[in-house]
This record gives structure tokens, sequence and C-alpha cells, in this order.
């Protein structure tokens, strides 16, 4: 096996993390701005939007180790452990969670609908307290998961801190073999994988579909969570594109993990785009009208017909042609430039789900340059907590000495 070589990472005082501090800070003044001017519904429209987004892709990264670990996929090789480094935006989202309860009034329309005894399930109370729990339970399992791996693969030899002592000790305290720890990381792993369907369903019936309250779809859920997990495995692939940019050989990465995460990336993409078209499919043979003002509001009328069109083509059409090469899958960069393209359209596809009932008067699709900027700052949190995490656990993933 590889050596371990805790220096994998740029020094926290580089330029790149100052950059992604400078997006932070952009991001948050943006925001503020934004709401307390005149209209701060577009605000809190693209705060959501990127709160279901950047949620999505530390859950479904997450997602891949559990997934990886449950089935004893061995090709995944440092994969799974850089996947684990998306944990640690799972207290950041949490915090993001709670700031959207001081936006209730501007991003839940139905607060001023009637709603014909849907009161029960659509009130803030209710909705943020299971949403919340929901949230909690998820990512405490999601560590409680993380938290064995690491111990299973910390070297007590290497520099010490806070962190790292305490997960070593606990190893050391309860006299646990390596067979021990993989058999606790099966539990946590599974309780993940339960907890990640069950409560990013929540999440999409909750934040999405409730948005217009008298439309339902049973099948929303699961399209909401494999929704994120592709955007999880294009975010993966993206890091370990970087990595092995940046460190070539020594990054333990190759051709052989590319290839195989980019057709499960693959594989993803026709599922979404399944998931799509049958909801779709269903609502169109059903032909209730209850249903059916949904999808012709957002498929068919202007705007937000061609912002449809935009998101098929960019999240299915361009990566299935693409991606039916083999040697792009191989190639890190070519496959930065495709996940990237892919994250970007499923933001303008949550808008094109949230915009039509947060925008009725719309004439064209609402996106200015604060919605951008908002998205940066979300970005550079997001790099921010990856960044740090392989800083102070560098042998999430196999790395050897350079010759």
């Amino acid at each position: 096996m590889p050596e371990n070589n805790t220096n994998t990472t740029v020094s926290k005082k580089s330029p790149a993390f100052w950059v992604f501090i400078a997006l932070v800070i952009i991001g948050l003044t943006t925001f503020i701005f934004g709401v307390t001017s005149p209209h701060p519904q577009r605000a809190w429209q693209a705060y959501l939007i990127n709160f279901l987004l950047w949620s999505g892709i530390a859950q479904g990264a997450v997602l891949f180790s559990t997934v990886m670990h449950m089935t004893k996929a061995r090709w995944s090789g440092p994969l799974s452990g850089l996947s684990e480094s998306f944990a640690a935006f799972f207290p950041l989202s949490f915090i993001l969670f709670l700031v959207l309860f001081f936006g209730k009034t501007h991003i839940f329309p139905w607060l001023h609908e009637d709603l014909h005894g849907k009161e029960i399930w659509l009130n803030i109370p209710f909705l943020f307290i299971r949403d919340c729990i929901g949230l909690l339970i998820l990512y405490i399992l999601g560590f409680s998961y993380l938290y064995n791996a690491l111990q299973l693969k910390l070297d007590p030899n290497q520099p010490q801190g806070k962190f790292r002592i305490s997960i070593v000790n606990a190893r050391k305290r309860n006299h646990l073999s390596a067979e021990q720890i993989k058999n606790r990381m099966t539990v946590w792993g599974g309780l993940y994988i339960l907890a990640f369907a069950v409560v990013l369903c929540l999440i999409g019936y909750d934040l999405i579909m409730s948005m217009d309250p008298h439309w339902i779809s049973t099948l929303f859920g699961a399209y909401h969570f494999v929704k994120a997990f592709y955007v999880g495995l294009g975010a993966l692939i993206i890091l370990a594109a970087i990595i092995r940019l940046r460190k070539g050989n020594a990054s333990g990465l190759n051709e052989s993990h590319f290839h195989d995460i980019g057709k499960l990336f693959f594989a993803f993409c026709l599922l979404w785009a399944d998931f799509f078209y049958v909801q779709l499919m269903v609502i169109y043979y059903g032909n209730i009208s209850e249903e059916t003002h949904y999808v012709i509001a957002r498929t068919m009328l202007a705007p937000w017909n061609k912002l449809a069109w935009i998101v098929f083509i960019v999240c299915f059409i361009g990566p299935f042609i693409i991606l039916l090469i083999k040697k792009v899958k191989t190639k890190p960069m070519l496959m930065v430039i495709i996940c990237s393209v892919v994250i970007v359209g499923i933001w303008f596809e949550h808008l094109l789900l949230l915009g039509p009932a947060l925008n009725h008067e719309a004439q064209s699709i609402p996106v200015s340059i604060s919605d951008g900027l908002i998205s940066l700052g979300f970005l550079g949190l997001m790099v921010i907590a990856v960044r740090y995490f392989l800083q102070v656990f560098p042998e999430i993933i196999w790395v050897k000495e350079s010759s």
C-alpha cells in the first residue's frame, strides 16, 4: 500500500485559501445587501437554491463512501476517502438551514394561501422541527461512519492534532481491531444510506415540492435524492481530478479510477433523466389538472420553457453523448469541465422547480449577477471546509512518495 504523506495539501495561508475566503465575504455581503433591499425575495431564492445544491453535493459525496464500503467495492481506492472529506460541510449545512427560518415569509408562498386542510403538515414550526431533526440524524450518522473510518486510517505515528489524538486514543482505549471497526462502519454506513433516502425525500417535499402546495408527486422525493447523488459524484470527480492534476502519480489516483467513477457518473446521469421522464409521463397520461399545471408552467410557458430545455441539454443530453467516449472519462481536466457544467445545470434545475412558484409575474428567467455572487460564496464555504478536512486528515487517501 502506498505510504501516507501529511503534505498532500497546500498551506492554509496559500493565495488560493484567501481567494475562497474572499468569495465567502463577497457572497455574504451580496446576500445581506439583497435581503435589506426592496426585493429581498430574490436573495432568499438564491440562498435556498444554493443551500439545496451544496448540501446535496456534500450528502451525496459522503454516500459514495458508504455505498463502496457496504458493497465491498475495491475499485474505489482513494476515491472513498476523498468522498468522506465532504462531511466537513455538514455543520455548515445545518447552520445554513437554520438561517432559512429568517426568510420564511419570502420562500414559502403557501403561508398566504388556503391550504384546504394541509395546514397540519405545512406549517412553519412543524416543518422546521422535522427537517432539523432529519438533518441532525443524517449528519450524526455521517459523522459516526466517518469517525470509524478515520480510526481505521489514521497513523498514530504521524504528527498529532486535537482531533487526531482523540480518534487514535479512542481506538487504543477500546482495543478495537480493524475487523471490529469495519463492522461498525457497516452498521453506520447502512444507517446513513437509509437516512439519506428518507431525509432527502423529506427535504425535497418540504423545501421544493411544497412551494406549489396543491401539486403532489410521490416520486419527487426519490428524484431529489438521486439528483443529490448525481451532483455528489460530480463534485467528487472534480476534487479527485484537481488532486490528480496537482500531485500526479503521487496522488494514488490513476486512469482506471476516473474511468470507473466516470461510468458511475454516467449511470446516474441516465437515472436522473429516467426519474425526470417517468414523472413527466405519469402526469401526461393521467392528465389531471392539479398535476398538469405544474409541468405546463415549467416546460411549455415562457420564460421557463427555455430554461427547461437548457437544463435537459446540460444535465443529460450533453453528458450522455460525451461520456459515451471512453477516453473522456479517463481525462481529469475534461471530467472537471463536464462535472462543473452539470452542477451549474442542476443549479438552474432548482431554479426551474422553484422559480415559477416564487416569481409569478416573471417575464424573463430571474437570474442576476447577485445570484452568481451568492453562489460563489457557497462555493467558497464548500472549498474551505473540504480543504480544512484534507489538511487535518491527509490519510483519507493513499499517497505514495514521489520518486
